[in-house]
């Protein structure tokens, strides 16, 4: 586990959420421009702790989107109409790094091949195939979770899959270090995060959170213990064929917490 600091005081209070923000989303936000680049790299060490609080904006906002297209669609057609707005609003970040990911360990066989895939733009079958798969079970559990649960609970569960894919990222970033010569997020400000931003990542969850954990215990605690898994599996296949992390597979620990707590809230 790292223990680095996880910042240093020179940087405005205000700085980590809204960098939070611009690094998630295509929102605009303001101020930014003013903030020096050091500023701007102790800002994004500490925006990583604020990264479960903007997954459950986006979340909110899929949420409201599917909630009011269901009343003039079928819930098929309203989910992926939510899911084209929140690719929009995302610049499908987390989708992009579930087919880098899958072309990469699909088709790398050494840790050079692994990192040089990871880096290329275009996507291969691995990635096609891996990408419309993770998009179809996303897509199927929240429609499932639309049919199945009152309004109020399917938006809670949709609005906690996507804080709890957000808080992910944060576990991994706090047990692997970034792998040599990686890229995005993990190279960055990976080094900088350790177990006080994880707590603070954990807080920053509790608004997206809360209501799942009330409302459907046993599929809250099952989430939990089935990323824990994950989160040690994924840990122990990147040492191995890379040895750390990057940002895209970062990304797809994100997109991968989704749908853990998505298979939990569903499940009957």
């Amino acid at each position: 586990m790292n223990l680095a600091s996880d910042a240093s005081p020179d940087c405005p209070w205000w700085a980590p959420p809204v960098l939070a923000v611009q690094f998630l989303t295509r929102l605009p936000v303001p101020g930014t421009a003013s903030l020096t680049a050091a500023q701007v790299a102790t800002g994004l060490v500490r925006a990583v702790a604020w990264f479960p609080l903007v997954g459950a904006l986006v979340g909110a906002i899929t949420a409201a989107v599917a909630l009011a297209a269901a009343q003039l669609w079928p819930p098929v057609v309203a989910m992926l109409i939510a899911l084209a707005i929140e690719a929009r609003l995302t610049g499908a970040f987390h989708e992009d790094a579930v087919a880098d990911f899958c072309d990469a360990f699909g088709g790398g066989s050494t840790p050079e091949d692994v990192r040089r895939i990871l880096k290329d733009s275009r996507i291969g079958s691995y990635g096609s195939v891996g990408l419309i798969l993770a998009i179809g079970v996303r897509a199927a559990l929240s429609v499932a979770i639309l049919t199945t649960l009152t309004p109020w609970m399917a938006a809670a569960a949709l609005i906690g899959a996507a804080t709890f894919g957000r808080l992910v990222v944060v576990v991994m970033m706090t047990i692997i270090a970034p792998a040599p010569g990686g890229t995005g997020l993990a190279k960055d400000v990976g080094t900088g995060v350790g177990a006080a931003t994880l707590m603070r990542a954990a807080a920053t969850a509790i608004p997206g959170l809360a209501a799942v954990a009330l409302f459907q215990p046993v599929a809250f605690i099952a989430a939990i213990c089935i990323a824990g898994v994950f989160c040690l599996w994924l840990r122990g296949l990147l040492r191995r064929r890379i040895g750390g992390s990057t940002g895209d597979c970062l990304g797809f620990a994100a997109y991968m917490g989704q749908l853990i707590l998505l298979l939990a809230a569903a499940a009957r």
